[in-house]
């Protein structure tokens, strides 16, 4: 019999446990869990995302780059949509029935449950309108979010543009849903994260016809948008708009640099584009144009992407690899016969004096004396073989940060290329080739391939008399934050500081050593310019225009590098173009002495061969 009692308490003590358990399921349920309540409502409300402020961009002065305006698009949540009046909607929105049809199969197809795009980037008018009517469309909402406004038409290689998201970006950042936008170039798209800042969402009460009738629980279960952090770059916009309008009808790269910090000053690829062409509706349609239409290619840009032959300006680079290896001292002297000859060989060179040393031979451009020395370094007895020195060279050489990607903090950098031992073992189907057989790599051609990027921070280097630090566009953030620590780095080179002057003093001589010199047309009274002409050999039309320089000779503020395709010689366009923009930025304004010579670059046209 007590066991009998025992079995009931038990299986009573069960049965109260079990209501105990669904009473408090229940009440947590119903009561206190009030995400349960949230999801079976979801037919009476509207959860809206609310897009944070993209982070405005500046230039180094403080002066607005890019900013943001009011837009909106007309979404759809398919299981919501009832019959409605499609041409009234049509009308509305200024599309055809067919489009419309064709937008409801695919957002159903996106999802039945979820809101996507039907319309995006509605005018600020057309959404008032829409606004008035929008009762009549269930299952159709308006969402504002914003886009990108360009004060100015300049800089869009670095600044970049935003493009809507596509499945790839999707899966790899579950950031992103349909019909976002992303950073796809320059600025914008290495610096995506920290523009785009954080969404927010606000859920509404909406009754049967979708009209919002009010905040769901008060906002308790909003989420408000924390805005993108502003920007401030390392561009100087007066510059980079003048260098724009130098190189107007011109093919080409300039980039500018400030020497003692990395910073870019000017980031120019010209033909260039409106940055206003890749906003709003008519995006796709102007970047099917600029990319398929356009055989200027104005979406290449030429400052980081193009790869050219450095031509005579890399004579810097042999002249201070010679000095190290202790091949030639600043009073080597070597003749040049209008150029360098060996057997039935001849390197061709302009007529001057003879011999020449050093600094001579920079400030005159002789190709025979970068031959000699390219030779001397290649077959320096303590290597023991050409292909030793070679390898010497090209270790020196790649120091100054060529035929690799510097690493700046902007997208589609080139390595460029610096040729290898291998490389020409192949090309040459044997181990040991002459020096003979790459002697043009003496005076900057053969198969060197270099970017303007990559020439700045040449040039940017000797400035700093033996080092550099890597070329960046992001100055610091709007909340006082700092950029990646590696900006801040020095690299060195394997060129000891000492050997940089006589090349300098070469450098100097270019610009204010009178007759002969070749950059005479770079010159600013007052200011002591340095710089280095450059004519690049064009097998497809005329040779190309190449000029580095930096200033003032003492404490430099700024080294750039102007390459202009089809521009002959390097004297004719690259250095009164550089000058101009020394002096432009140095000054603030171009001297009345030199008005003429800009009037002349600013009309220089070589696109459409219209005569000077």
């Amino acid at each position: 019999m007590n066991n009998f009692s025992n079995r009931i308490y038990v299986i009573a003590g069960i049965f109260i446990l079990v209501v105990l358990v669904f009473i408090i399921r229940l009440l947590n349920l119903q009561i206190i869990d009030e995400s349960y309540k949230l999801s079976a409502e979801n037919n009476s409300q509207r959860q809206v995302t609310q897009f944070p402020a993209r982070g405005l961009i500046y230039d180094r002065n403080g002066k607005l780059l890019v900013y943001n305006q009011a837009a909106y698009d007309l979404m759809i949540i398919p299981r919501q949509v009832k019959q409605f009046d499609t041409i009234d909607l049509c009308n509305l929105l200024g599309i055809d029935k067919k489009d419309a049809l064709k937008q409801i199969a695919k957002a159903k197809k996106y999802s039945y449950r979820k809101a996507s795009i039907f319309l995006k980037q509605l005018s600020s008018e057309r959404y008032a309108v829409l606004q008035e009517k929008l009762y009549k469309f269930p299952g159709f909402f308006v969402q504002p979010r914003t886009l990108r406004k360009y004060p100015r038409q300049s800089a869009a290689h670095a600044l970049g543009y935003l493009r809507e998201v596509n499945n790839k970006e999707m899966k790899n950042d579950s950031y992103y849903s349909q019909g976002d936008y992303i950073g796809k170039s320059g600025i914008e798209r290495t610096y995506e994260k920290e523009l785009r800042g954080e969404k927010g969402v606000e859920i509404f009460w909406v009754d049967v016809y979708n009209r919002i009738k009010g905040s769901y629980k008060d906002g308790k279960f909003d989420k408000p948008p924390v805005s993108g952090k502003n920007l401030y770059s390392t561009l100087d916009i007066g510059l980079q708009e003048y260098g724009e309008l130098l190189m107007s009808n011109k093919k080409g790269g300039i980039v500018a640099i400030e020497p003692n910090s990395g910073e870019i000053l000017a980031k120019i690829s010209s033909p260039a584009y409106d940055p206003e062409m890749f906003v709003g509706r008519a995006m796709n349609q102007n970047y099917k144009r600029l990319v398929q239409n356009d055989s200027l290619k104005p979406l290449f840009d030429r400052s980081m992407m193009a790869l050219y032959p450095p031509g005579s300006v890399f004579k810097l680079i042999n002249a201070l690899i010679g000095l190290q290896e202790k091949v030639i001292t600043p009073a080597t002297r070597f003749e040049c016969h209008n150029g360098y000859h060996v057997g039935n060989f001849t390197m061709k060179c302009h007529s001057h004096a003879s011999p020449l040393d050093l600094i001579h031979s920079i400030q005159l451009s002789c190709n025979a004396y970068y031959a000699n020395v390219f030779r001397s370094i290649l077959e320096y007895p303590k290597y023991g073989s050409v292909q030793n020195g070679f390898k010497v060279w090209r270790k020196h050489v790649l120091s100054f940060g060529f035929g690799n990607k510097l690493g700046a903090d902007l997208p589609n950098e080139l390595n460029g290329f610096i040729p290898t031992t291998d490389y020409y073992k192949k090309k040459y189907r044997r181990e040991n080739w002459r020096a003979l057989n790459v002697i043009s790599l003496a005076i900057g051609q053969g198969e060197l391939l270099i970017t303007p990027l990559q020439m700045a921070n040449m040039v940017a280097t000797i400035a700093n008399r033996g080092y550099y630090y890597i070329p960046h566009i992001a100055k610091y953030f709007g909340d006082g934050e700092l950029i990646d620590a590696k900006f801040m780095k020095r690299k060195q080179t394997s060129i000891d500081s000492v050997y940089y002057k006589p090349v300098i003093d070469g450098m100097e001589e270019v610009i204010s050593g009178g007759e002969g010199s070749t950059g005479r047309l770079a010159a600013i009274p007052g200011i002591r310019v340095c710089g280095k002409t450059g004519t690049v050999e064009n097998p497809h039309g005329d040779d190309h225009s190449v000029f580095v320089a930096f200033a003032p000779r003492e404490n430099p503020k700024i080294a750039i590098v102007v390459y202009v395709e089809n521009g002959v010689w390097g004297a004719r366009y690259g250095a009164p173009i550089a000058g101009l923009m020394i002096e432009k930025y140095l000054r603030g304004e171009i001297s009345q002495s030199k008005k003429w010579l800009e009037k002349r670059m600013i009309e220089a046209d070589l696109i459409h061969k219209k005569k000077e």
